[in-house]
């Protein structure tokens, strides 16, 4: 081209995955994940990669096949490439792109420890590598042309005659893309490595005929491409190895910062050097890492590894909330609670990154908090209300998690979807967004109502009902009767219930507003007669009252079934009654917002031992259960909860009608004395500075145009306007 355009458009997407390039440049990685009927194509700008003269668009497709995510869906592999506008046509997709296979790639499953279904391994031989295939100057004319496979259609142009994608524009931004080098190296073998490796390009040699083992720590959990470049070494071997954390001889991690007496497992990538130089090998997908091992076995040939560092991936939330405080600890946990909800936020929110890179319900319910009071973005909680919709069954009831081409069941996770909308009702800013999904929730409720006993409890819901990881719990389910009802179900059931009319009445449908408060107060009564132990003054988990758990007490108070003086007898047991099953990391979301409903919100910051305990043993995101030392995952953004709950229970601030309209602003500052905050808000952000003398508090509370409220401290009530409100009270 002669000159460059001010922009330059094109919509592109592929089956499964795709990454362009411009001139040798990545520019975007993609597709955002979706299903086959909604199948998301991205819009990338590409003027300020382009150059006067010759330009070369390249882009690397691939498919895993049966080795693919469990997210991941296909129809068969596949590009589009469209430029925006139709005077551009040069550059679509047709037999005009030229193709080859990559025979150098092999994809190779993988042997994790747990539940793993986040992807293939790339194995590389690069004897076979295609070398410059990105850049201007490459010789394609011994590639084949393109096969068109058949023409796409957009999403809304109503009847297809043939199966396939059904493209949809994504709502979602371009992920983000920055380098990050590796922090240190933390272990060697068989090699001598110079100072300034890995923070640097700084060359490392392998000697022939040898073994080597390189152990580099990036300091703190990652996702992240990662890119390593080497020279020579005829056919050595190069195994690497990624890890959240080390494993003892029992199988435990312990302090992640602690690497004697352990050793390296997980998900592998494995190359052989063709012996050229600048040879160099990225990743097809992210990989997710703390640490990172290079087992490196020569030949006849040295090899000399130039270079190794990440590009960093995710969804490029920006962190708009800050805590103004002098208790580092606090920041800390801000700091861990916010990467372990970027690293679970990628494609879509998901449990995490390492193992399963699935959006759970459950999960994704307390993400999407995150989101609200610490970024302010609604996209991708917008993008999962879509997602969990596109899941929904014929009988009415939507899939634990999507994408996801199994097709899992945990009937708790689809009444939870319901109040995930009513979050967004009161949080986020689109209404009609909202509306548009009131047939989804009202076909929820309807399934559910379905399996209501004539005493309006639920019995015998198929599926997997899991309510939290509690180790005496078999899967994760709360004690159940042998004819099938347990209280754990029929409180999630009545918060269903109950957001269902909190919508509907906000959509102004009367109909469904009577019909859902008559089952939901037939369920209250139920819930009162069948599970209430006057003895002990607690919610027992099963008519025959012989176990407890914080959660059927903690759902029962935010549910409203408790006067006040009940409400604080049992928030006194869930304090200090240890027979009460716990609350893992995941349910203390419901525990502490039980606890301030209660009256003990000033207790919160003595509630925080396990994400202290996280804290002692190395972590730097928060881990999957309450067992830290051996869990699972060490990235699991359900843990992120302190992120809301220093805005909404400390600092006090919540949303007080639909769309964020009125604040309700009353904080629980425990033995705090001074301290500030601001959050972000649809019109702009909400700011606080409190200092207590005593029972005094002077404080300051500015709100955005339009937004109005109240202030509540110690039982007096103050009117909050738009602007700088300071008082005393």
């Amino acid at each position: 081209m002669e000159s460059i355009p001010e922009s330059y458009k094109v919509h592109i997407s592929a089956d499964n995955r795709y990454k362009l390039y411009v001139n040798g440049q990545l520019v975007s990685v993609g597709p955002y994940w979706g299903d086959i009927e909604n199948w998301n194509y991205e819009t990338v700008e590409l003027a300020p990669y382009l150059k006067p003269g010759k330009n070369v668009l390249s882009a690397e497709v691939w498919n895993e096949a049966e080795l693919r995510p469990v997210a991941q869906f296909s129809y068969k592999t596949a590009l589009i490439l469209q430029h925006a506008d139709s005077l551009y046509k040069g550059v679509n997709t047709n037999s005009g792109w030229k193709v080859r296979e990559d025979l150098s790639y092999t994809a190779k499953p993988q042997q994790v420890r747990g539940y793993y279904a986040a992807g293939a391994g790339d194995a590389i031989d690069f004897n076979k590598k295609i070398q410059g295939w990105k850049r201007v100057d490459f010789d394609d004319s011994s590639w084949e042309s393109a096969t068109p496979v058949f023409a796409t259609e957009v999403s809304g142009f109503g009847f297809r005659q043939r199966p396939g994608w059904k493209l949809v524009p994504t709502i979602l931004p371009s992920l983000e893309l920055r380098e990050e080098r590796f922090a240190n190296v933390r272990k060697s073998e068989g090699v001598r490595v110079p100072p300034g490796f890995p923070t640097s390009a700084t060359p490392v040699r392998i000697p022939a005929n040898s073994s080597a083992k390189i152990l580099l720590d990036q300091g703190h959990l990652t996702n992240a491409y990662p890119t390593l470049r080497f020279s020579g070494g005829d056919g050595a071997q190069i195994l690497i190895t990624y890890a959240e954390g080390l494993y003892d001889a029992e199988g435990a991690k312990g302090n992640r910062d602690v690497i004697e007496g352990k050793t390296i497992s997980g998900r592998r990538d494995s190359l052989i050097s063709g012996g050229m130089a600048n040879q160099e090998f990225t990743t097809l997908t992210y990989r997710t890492f703390r640490y990172v091992e290079l087992d490196i076995k020569t030949r006849a040939e040295p090899l000399v590894i130039e270079d190794i560092y990440g590009t960093f991936t995710g969804y490029p939330f920006e962190m708009k909330a800050t805590l103004r405080t002098d208790r580092s600890e606090l920041k800390d946990i801000m700091e861990i609670g916010w990467r372990t909800a970027r690293l679970c936020a990628v494609d879509t929110y998901m449990d995490c990154p390492y193992y399963e890179r699935l959006q759970y319900v459950g999960d994704t319910r307390i993400q999407h908090f995150v989101s609200y009071y610490n970024s302010g973005d609604e996209r991708l909680a917008k993008n999962a209300l879509n997602l969990i919709d596109y899941s929904r069954q014929p009988d009415g009831y939507t899939l634990s998690r999507y994408p996801d081409r199994q097709n899992q069941v945990i009937p708790t996770y689809s009444l939870w979807y319901v109040s995930m909308l009513y979050d967004y009702l009161m949080y986020g800013s689109d209404k009609e967004f909202v509306a548009d999904k009131l047939m989804g929730t009202r076909q929820i409720l309807n399934y559910f109502i379905t399996y209501l006993d004539s005493d309006g409890s639920l019995k015998n819901v198929p599926g997997w009902n899991y309510t939290d990881w509690v180790p005496e719990w078999r899967f994760g389910m709360a004690p159940m009767a042998e004819d099938g009802s347990s209280a754990a179900l029929d409180l999630q059931m009545l918060h269903a219930l109950q957001a269902g009319i909190s919508l509907e009445q906000e959509a102004g449908n009367k109909e469904f507003v009577a019909l859902y408060s008559e089952f939901a107060k037939q369920l209250a009564v139920t819930i009162r007669e069948k599970y209430w132990d006057a003895s002990g003054g607690l919610f027992a988990d099963t008519p025959a009252k012989d176990t407890f758990s914080q959660h059927v007490n903690s759902l029962a108070i935010l549910a409203g079934l408790v006067d006040a003086p009940q409400m604080q007898a049992i928030g006194e047991a869930l304090l200090n009654d240890d027979s009460l099953a716990p609350a893992s990391i995941y349910f203390k979301y419901y525990l502490h917002l039980a606890l301030k409903e209660a009256g003990y919100g000033d207790k919160y910051l003595d509630m925080l031992d396990i994400w202290r305990k996280n804290m002692e043993l190395g972590l730097t995101t928060w881990g999957e259960t309450s067992q830290v030392e051996t869990t699972r995952s060490d990235c699991h953004a359900w843990g992120s909860s302190p992120n809301i709950e220093f805005f909404r229970i400390l600092l006090g601030i919540e949303s007080a009608a639909p769309n964020f309209k009125q604040v309700r602003i009353a904080p629980n500052l425990g033995d705090i004395d001074e301290i500030g905050g601001e959050m972000p808000h649809p019109e702009g952000s909400i700011s606080v500075d409190y200092k207590r003398s005593g029972q005094a508090l002077e404080a300051t509370v500015t709100l955005p145009a339009g937004l109005t409220g109240e202030f509540h401290w110690n039982g007096k009530v103050r009117a909050l306007q738009s602007g700088r409100n300071n008082f005393s009270i």
